[in-house]
């Protein structure tokens, strides 16, 4: 989705030993030493989030829970897996009960019943197959080459914390209705996309070109969100989180740092990564500490957020002729 293949040569790095890789957010040069790692978590992510929205259907069973109701449900030579009616759910999907009983995030529940558990739950189910593809097409397309650059670890943690924190910010301020989906997380890895390349600016060719396909990319994708039904506040809380998360977790090594490794110990640089990379990683730790101890007290103390920024609504959804925002 946002991979660009970039042929510049980059005279910062010189030929040494590297060779040349495909990176997130363009090429780069490594040294011969660097690994690219299989990656096998995104794809058990997808399997997951397909079991997951099998087991829904099962659950919703429509042919039972519609038989007594002049509503015919979709693809009924499904049998129990079958679809809702178009007009319940047009995405081709379960009820949205049967979403609120498997642990769809509500805000409600969230806050007066303790289930917080749903903050997490909610990053698993889909509202239909075609949310449901959307998602898993851009998470394999975005979320395996990062994988094998960065590791499983590094990016299980980065789309896992960006779901979470793409959860709070959306019921901080969408009380009203439930919400599901892996967006947040997705979004969290365009976050991190964003920051690696920012923060390894120097070992990167043509600059300008990859940050400029990453940033039309986030704005298109950030854009759609202010269509009504689509929790935009999901994908800028998962967005931000992974920005910051990018910053701490995705940092290369300088260039002459890696090839020091060839040379003896008195030539060798003083420092692993620069001081702007410092820098950014102090601060994102100190941002996301903070964001996530304000967010989550507001939250079970049951803010809401609206209340504190009376123009925020519209980041989710600006009202136009053809549509309205208020439910």
């Amino acid at each position: 989705m946002a991979s660009t293949q970039l042929s510049s040569t980059d005279l910062e790095r010189g030929g040494g030993k590297g060779r040349r890789a495909n990176g997130p957010s363009g090429n780069y040069y490594v040294d011969s030493a660097d690994r690219e790692w299989t990656s096998w978590l995104i794809p058990m992510f997808v399997v997951a989030n397909v079991a997951v929205f099998v087991v829904a259907m099962y659950i919703n069973n429509c042919p039972k829970n519609k038989l007594a109701l002049d509503e015919a449900c979709v693809a009924k030579f499904l049998g129990r897996l079958s679809f809702e009616p178009l007009r319940e759910n047009p995405l081709f999907g379960p009820s949205s009960s049967t979403l609120e009983k498997l642990g769809a995030l509500e805000w409600d529940k969230v806050v007066h019943r303790h289930q917080g558990w749903r903050l997490v739950s909610c990053i698993w189910l889909h509202a239909g197959v075609i949310h449901l593809l959307a998602n898993m097409l851009s998470l394999i397309f975005i979320g395996i080459r990062l994988e094998q650059q960065f590791g499983f670890v590094r990016i299980g943690v980065l789309y896992l914390v960006s779901g979470f924190g793409g959860s709070i910010l959306s019921a901080l301020f969408i009380q009203n209705n439930i919400s599901v989906g892996a967006s947040g997380a997705l979004f969290g890895l365009l976050g991190a996309m964003l920051s690696e390349l920012i923060t390894n600016w120097t070992i990167y060719t043509n600059k300008a070109a990859a940050l400029f396909t990453l940033v039309v990319i986030i704005a298109i994708n950030l854009a759609v969100g202010i269509l009504p039904h689509v929790d935009n506040f999901a994908h800028i809380g998962g967005f931000l989180i992974g920005l910051l998360l990018g910053f701490v977790l995705l940092l290369r090594p300088q260039f002459g740092w890696v090839e020091s490794q060839y040379l003896p110990a008195d030539a060798r640089p003083s420092s692993k990564y620069k001081s702007y990379q410092y820098i950014l990683w102090v601060v994102s730790v100190v941002l996301l500490i903070a964001g996530f101890t304000v967010g989550l007290v507001m939250l079970f103390k049951g803010e809401n957020a609206n209340k504190h920024c009376s123009w925020c609504h519209y980041l989710s959804c600006v009202p136009t002729s053809k549509w309205k925002c208020s439910n």
